[in-house]
């Protein structure tokens, strides 16, 4: 598979392209007068932090009428954590590579401004029913999950014998089951690197203990997959397939997955689903798609652009739900955070109310 393709299909699409960027400012584009249910004509998208490394794998942590937001800062190998009632705190260190040899660990890449960028730290996050974090530790080539006095349980790290080349996007299912993508980005070199095992990029069931592989890009190189959810139902699953597609399963009383069709002429990177069933989609790097259950695309938030030096890249990689009534739409976007507000709850992991 060429670099290029694996490029356009990886999460952190905030590294693509090395152009100024035009300045333009945040925009909703309505395709359907169906978005005026999911979203106000004049809602506005606030900044919440800027200058991070690189942002990725939001998931909101309730607690009774009180709540943050968690997410990977990737080139920093932390997890931040945004509250509405304190300063943005660093939340866990280590988030992604718990070793010490960074001279030879994580994917290397540059920005859009051509700076030297290592892709280290942790990528996406969820919560179980117990609301425990789950990580995808994607230099450490694992899934771990955080227990609450803060000790770190591995919950895989191999497929068949073979480790995993860098989990990347994840989602939980009510009755414990949990789907996650794998990339080629959790080892220096990415594809390239002689320390890859698995030889294609696929998406995974961990359920009882035991890892399934589900699909990926085993027969269709340049499909790799990346975002992954579920729908409010749990009968389906989304996932990403490289920047072609995204596809649509039926999830089976077991919890594997069958019946695979087309939903999206587009992928790239994360995905959300609301209460209703609309999907959120990052794609194009700087747009979020609003599509129904029923794949007609809604409308698009356009993610604004600056046009400062040193140059940012603003470019969304994925979306959780929250606040208490799970109406917010928070964005991570490489070197920036933001948040929208919705008519709509979109579905969050953890304990339900």
């Amino acid at each position: 598979m060429k670099l290029r393709s694996l490029l356009l299909s990886f999460s952190f699409a905030c590294l693509l392209g090395a152009q100024p960027p035009t300045e333009r400012p945040f925009k909703i584009i309505k395709l359907d007068p169906a978005l005026d249910e999911i979203i106000s004509p004049d809602a506005k998208l606030e900044t919440l932090g800027e200058h991070f490394g690189l942002t990725e794998g939001p998931v909101w942590v309730q607690h009774g009428d009180d709540g943050y937001l968690l997410f990977s800062d990737n080139a920093g190998n932390e997890i931040y954590k945004w509250s509405p009632r304190a300063p943005l705190s660093v939340f866990l260190q280590k988030s992604g590579y718990t070793g010490n040899d960074v001279m030879n660990a994580g994917a290397q890449t540059v920005s859009g401004g051509g700076v030297a960028i290592l892709l280290i730290g942790s990528n996406g996050l969820t919560l179980d029913a117990q609301g425990r974090l789950i990580i995808t530790a994607m230099t450490d080539r694992a899934v771990v999950r955080l227990e609450k006095d803060g000790a770190r349980t591995l919950l895989a790290d191999r497929y068949q014998g073979k480790r995993f080349n860098g989990p990347n996007d994840i989602v939980g299912k009510s009755d414990g089951a949990i789907y996650f993508t794998d990339t080629v980005w959790g080892m220096r070199g990415a594809e390239k690197s002689p320390d890859r095992e698995l030889p294609y990029s696929g998406f995974f069931l961990i359920k009882d203990g035991k890892v399934t592989l589900l699909g990926g890009d085993k027969d269709s190189p340049g499909d790799g997959p990346n975002g992954i959810a579920l729908s409010p139902d749990e009968k389906r699953l989304y996932v990403t397939a490289g920047l072609s597609k995204t596809v649509r399963y039926e999830v089976l009383p077991d919890d594997t997955v069958a019946n695979p069709v087309k939903f999206l002429d587009a992928g790239i990177d994360g995905i959300k689903v609301d209460q209703k069933g609309n999907v959120y989609s990052t794609v194009r790097g700087s747009e979020i798609w609003i599509t129904s259950p029923e794949g007609k695309h809604l409308g698009t938030l356009q993610i604004p652009q600056i046009a400062t030096e040193p140059r940012p890249r603003i470019v969304a990689t994925n979306l959780a739900f929250g606040d208490a009534d799970s109406k917010t739409l928070y964005i991570t976007a490489c070197t920036h955070l933001f948040r929208i507000r919705l008519k709509v709850a979109g579905v969050r992991p953890g304990p339900q109310r």
